[in-house]
């Protein structure tokens, strides 16, 4: 068989990845400029292709039917050959949605949905929602419900994100602050990058149980490969293609006092993970031009505290690799959330007597660290997704933190 995806940018797609994991036939990333796209179409050399933007509506013409979620939402992501040479489209999107609001809770039926954005994802979020028995709000800049008089829904049980906002490169924003909704029972986000948007976390944080964007990624690939094979995928093996994706883009962050070792288990977690190995503080001192003992006594704690975030802030939203921080790091709400938006981060613990004190400005005695403790301890657990002790031996703490981290990938 030969499939593949089509669109104008591809670089950063994660198609080819997923297909290969849930079948054997070819699948190839194909770019099309918007004079190629009916040509090629109507050449009809594949099986079976998946559409991306922008021509989820633009191969509409080029096909005899349409199944009903694709003819209800207006726009195409999957289309498949037949026999007879013509082309059949479908919306498999719908079904990677579905998935993630049921992961959620989301029972749409009676209930009522604000939907945030009125684009594409928007009319797809719509067709699950109506389609379920559910009343549907669209939310947007300068429609009769927007951003301003949310409160008008404050009844609304369920919220779905279907704006880019939050989506790296600008993963610091949200499209609304969720506390101005009491009666939330559960959020969806679309955005696939960051794993953890600040949406998703601020739900989180208010107990909203919420879903992310990679398992609708995930699921509408399950049901595309379905398409073009005409068989089922296998439960387990849609399950393991999504765990494989997920441990392909998530990383690892350390946190926990100064002298836990998060420096010497980092890079050891990161050899048994096969990912690269940051250490924050090498790339403050390196933008700096100065170690860091340097930076408090010539900056002061807060120019250090300003340099951390800003390393953070390059280094936090690229997946896939292992981050040593600072001691300090979780002092910054900002910088919490950086380190949850694509790792798992996990608080390496250490006895007070155990922890070094050389080189350290902040860590001056055993009473100094203590105190640093006190202050920290509640950061930690709150910025964490597991807690390791450094007792035994660094080998030991890496393979716990190794465990630790298939754990919550797989969770």
């Amino acid at each position: 068989m030969r499939c593949g995806l089509i669109g104008e940018k591809l670089g950063h797609s994660h198609s080819k990845t997923l297909h290969g994991l849930l079948a054997d036939y070819r699948y190839d990333l194909i770019e099309l400029a918007p004079e190629e796209l009916g040509p090629f179409l109507k050449k009809g050399e594949f099986d079976g292709l998946n559409v991306t933007i922008p021509y989820k509506q633009a191969v509409i013409p080029y096909l005899r039917e349409l199944s009903p979620a694709a003819r209800a939402i207006g726009s195409v992501n999957t289309i498949v050959r037949r026999p007879d040479g013509t082309l059949f489209g479908d919306n498999t999107d719908a079904y990677g949605l579905g998935v993630i609001t049921g992961r959620a809770g989301m029972a749409f039926a009676g209930t009522k949905t604000l939907i945030l954005g009125s684009g594409g994802t928007s009319k797809t979020a719509r067709h699950v929602v109506e389609a379920a028995g559910g009343e549907a709000v669209t939310v947007s800049r300068t429609g009769e419900t927007n951003y301003e008089n949310l409160e008008r829904h404050a009844d609304a049980a369920w919220l779905i994100n279907a704006t880019p906002v939050g989506m790296y490169p600008r993963a610091q924003a949200a499209p609304v602050d969720l506390a101005r909704l009491t009666n939330l029972r559960g959020v969806a986000d679309v955005i696939y990058n960051p794993l953890r948007t600040r949406l998703l976390q601020q739900a989180r944080a208010l107990g909203i149980p919420c879903e992310g964007g990679l398992t609708m990624l995930t699921y509408q690939a399950v049901r595309a490969c379905e398409r073009f094979t005409g068989r089922p995928v296998p439960a387990e093996r849609a399950r393991e293609a999504e765990r494989a994706l997920r441990r392909a883009v998530t990383g690892l962050a350390l946190v926990g006092m100064p002298g836990a070792g998060k420096s010497t288990v980092g890079a050891l977690a990161a050899a048994r993970l096969g990912m690269p190995f940051v250490d924050l503080d090498g790339e403050i001192e390196k933008a700096a031009g100065m170690p860091i003992p340097r930076i408090f006594e010539t900056e002061g704690e807060a120019g250090f505290r300003r340099r951390e975030t800003e390393a953070l802030r390059r280094v936090a939203l690229v997946g896939g690799q292992v981050i040593a921080a600072g001691g300090g790091i979780v002092k910054s709400a900002e910088n919490s959330e950086l380190l949850r938006m694509n790792c798992v981060v996990a608080h390496i613990t250490r006895t007070i007597e155990a922890l070094p004190m050389d080189g350290r400005p902040l860590s001056q005695g055993r009473e100094a660290l203590a105190r640093l403790w006190r202050e920290r301890a509640g950061l930690y657990a709150a910025a964490a997704d597991a807690e390791i002790e450094n007792g035994a031996s660094p080998e030991d703490c890496a393979r716990a933190v190794e465990e630790a981290y298939h754990e919550a990938v797989c969770d």
